[in-house]
C-alpha cells in the first residue's frame, strides 16, 4: 500500500468553474472539506484502477497540479527525499484528524506530496 501515488490536487482560480467542467465532462462528484476552499473529488467507479483527489483554490499564482504519495513515515520519507537530492518545500503540517502532509520537489524541480496517514 505504501510509496504509490493516491492523491492529486487540482489548484484553481475559480473552483465552481473548475468542479463544473469536470462533473459535465467526466461526472466527478465533488464534496467540501470543512470549511476550506478545498472539494474532494471522486473521479470514478473504486472498482476500477484509479486514483481521487481534489479541487482547490489556489494559493499562490504559479501553484502546479501535484500528485501526493503515502507513505509509511513522513519523517523518514523526507529524510530520504533530500538526501537523494529532492527539497522540502513545504514542511511536514497535520490534516487534523487525518494525517499529514508535506511538499517537495524532485531533483528535475517537479512538485509533489507525501502522505501519511493519522493510522498508518
Amino acid at each position: 500500500m505504501y510509496n504509490r501515488v493516491v492523491h492529486f490536487e487540482i489548484p484553481c482560480d475559480r473552483p465552481a468553474k473548475t468542479m463544473k467542467f469536470f462533473e459535465e465532462v467526466f461526472s466527478w462528484n465533488f464534496q467540501q472539506f470543512g470549511e476550506d476552499e478545498y472539494w474532494f473529488a471522486v473521479s470514478g467507479d473504486s472498482s476500477t484502477p484509479g486514483i481521487n483527489g481534489a479541487v482547490m483554490a489556489k494559493k499562490d499564482p504559479k501553484q502546479p497540479m501535484v500528485n501526493s504519495i503515502v507513505v509509511e513515515s513522513i519523517d523518514e520519507t523526507a529524510e530520504k527525499i533530500v538526501s537523494s537530492g529532492g527539497q522540502i518545500v513545504l514542511p511536514k503540517m497535520e490534516v487534523p484528524g487525518v494525517g499529514w502532509l508535506c511538499y517537495f520537489t524532485d531533483p528535475d524541480g517537479n512538485i509533489h506530496g507525501i502522505w501519511q496517514e493519522l493510522n498508518g
